[in-house]
């Protein structure tokens, strides 16, 4: 998976790749799609959610370049498989999921995994987590139509954002880096997320 997928497409940063190989991909599917874990697509966790292709999460990871005494927020729990990846590399990771099922499961196997840099939390992931904050960087697994204030305000000078920006149907990742000028921002090409559902996103019915 990582020499064709990710190596091959031109990303080689060492660390993300090592975090990659040591964290089971199988583990974080449902059983009946084990065998589909290193193919080279999203595939469905439940409630609508996916977990992103391998060069995806390699892609967003490498973009937010978490350093290990990091402070990192993440916005989507999911399967919690980038999750994982990025508490390899970062001191701490915050991760905030809206569906309770997915962030029970997620829990579980960060557990089973000895994963003990993460905390979690339930609830909207557009708000952020302002008790923590500042965060070194912010990636959020979900699309939005702009970035949410909160999110910009809780990094932290020369912190990083990783987010996927445009409507439901053409969305691009976008790096934004906090600088004493202000925000820069770039463009990582096109992608393609589920929707970051919350009144600072899209709301529930934008789905249909």
């Amino acid at each position: 998976m990582i020499a064709s997928q990710v190596v091959n497409r031109g990303l080689r940063d060492r660390r993300v790749l090592a975090a990659m190989a040591w964290t089971p991909r199988e583990w974080f599917l449902p059983p009946h799609l084990a065998r589909s874990a290193y193919d080279d697509a999203p595939l469905p966790i439940g409630s609508g959610q996916t977990i992103s292709q391998p060069y995806i999460v390699a892609l967003m990871t490498a973009s937010l370049a978490p350093r290990r005494r990091d402070r990192i927020l993440e916005i989507g729990t999911g399967s919690g498989y980038q999750t994982a990846i990025l508490a390899r590399l970062a001191g701490t990771v915050f991760t905030v999921e809206r569906l309770p099922d997915l962030l029970v499961e997620a829990e579980e196997r960060f557990r089973r995994l000895r994963l003990t840099n993460i905390q979690t939390r339930l609830g909207d992931g557009a708000a952020g987590w302002s008790e923590e904050a500042p965060f070194d960087g912010i990636l959020v697994t979900a699309a939005a139509p702009r970035v949410p204030d909160p999110l910009l305000a809780q990094l932290a000078p020369q912190g990083r954002l990783v987010i996927p920006l445009g409507d439901l149907a053409s969305q691009e990742l976008v790096i934004i880096q906090r600088s004493t000028q202000g925000f820069e921002q770039r463009s990582a090409g096109g992608v393609r997320f589920v929707p970051l559902i919350s009144r600072l996103a899209f709301m529930e019915q934008s789905r249909s």
